[in-house]
């Protein structure tokens, strides 16, 4: 079994040398190519391994201790916008590394980028615009003049299946590429609870009615700062009327007429796994 990755704020009195970086410029990561990285731009990757940025001459603009994985500590960084990847190595985006990366890697990357966005965009109170300082012990920044306290920003939002026999609801934003579609989301609102935001969501973008949502699963979703809660609802009654402003389209789909869905990257991916496999019948696509 791998190792955990137990997160922390404060750093070790000994950190441990070498450590991860993960350093991130602008949405980007800085990875380096496997060594049987053969194609340049598809293969496995990785994250530095070094004893800080500046030995591979990266200067950082912030840094932030994030935890432990096995024996190694783990840190993000933020790199200038216009910071230039050492001969070798290069930058890609979030999206672009999932399935390079090795899982544990994965997703403290996506922690590292929220935490970079998170102290760069909170480096002056938003209250009275005086420099913010970092809380010991505590992920916060806090004004020394109006005490006001920040902390990282999650938005949650919900997303969910729905089933009507042995078909599913899938719907293609207007933003989507040609012949994509997804399930419906949506961020939650103040006051509501998420079960509110899931029939809601429903009711506005399909004019469709559901029964009482399942809770299926939670992702976090670093772009940039969301957390996917994930829920399954049979179809109870209504005719599918498309909020045109945000769908192109939305239709019922068996197993066997599937569009073009979304990868496995996603928890719409998984959540549209778990019906196929429940029918005996997974879907083979990437």
């Amino acid at each position: 079994m791998d190792d955990p990755f137990a997160p922390a704020v404060e750093p070790p009195a000994d950190p441990s040398r070498p450590a991860w970086w993960f350093a991130v410029r602008d949405a980007e990561l800085l990875v380096v190519p496997a060594a049987n990285d053969t194609d340049g731009e598809d293969g496995p990757i990785a994250v530095p391994l070094v004893d800080d940025p500046a030995a591979v001459g990266l200067s950082t603009v912030r840094r932030q201790y994030l935890g432990r994985l096995g024996d190694r500590d783990c840190w993000s960084a933020e790199l200038a916008a216009g910071a230039e990847a050492p001969p070798g190595w290069r930058f890609v985006g979030l999206r672009g590394v999932h399935g390079r990366l090795p899982e544990a890697h994965f997703g403290i990357a996506g922690r590292a980028a929220q935490m970079v966005a998170w102290d760069r965009d909170h480096a002056f109170c938003g209250r009275c615009a005086t420099p913010t300082a970092p809380v010991p012990g505590e992920r916060a920044r806090r004004c020394p003049a109006c005490g006001l306290t920040s902390y990282p920003r999650l938005s949650p939002a919900v997303i969910v299946l729905i089933a009507r026999g042995e078909q599913i609801l899938m719907a293609r934003g207007r933003a989507f590429p040609p012949g994509f579609f997804g399930i419906i989301a949506g961020f939650v609102e103040p006051g509501e609870s998420l079960e509110e935001a899931v029939r809601r969501e429903v009711r506005e973008e399909v004019g469709l009615e559901i029964a009482e949502p399942c809770y299926f699963g939670s992702q976090p979703w670093p772009f940039p700062h969301a957390l996917m809660v994930g829920f399954t609802a049979a179809y109870a009654s209504g005719e599918v009327r498309l909020e045109e402003a945000e769908l192109a389209d939305a239709d019922w789909f068996t197993r066997d007429t599937l569009p073009r869905i979304p990868p496995k990257l996603s928890i719409a991916r998984r959540m549209i796994d778990a019906w196929a496999d429940a029918q005996g019948r997974p879907i083979d696509a990437p």
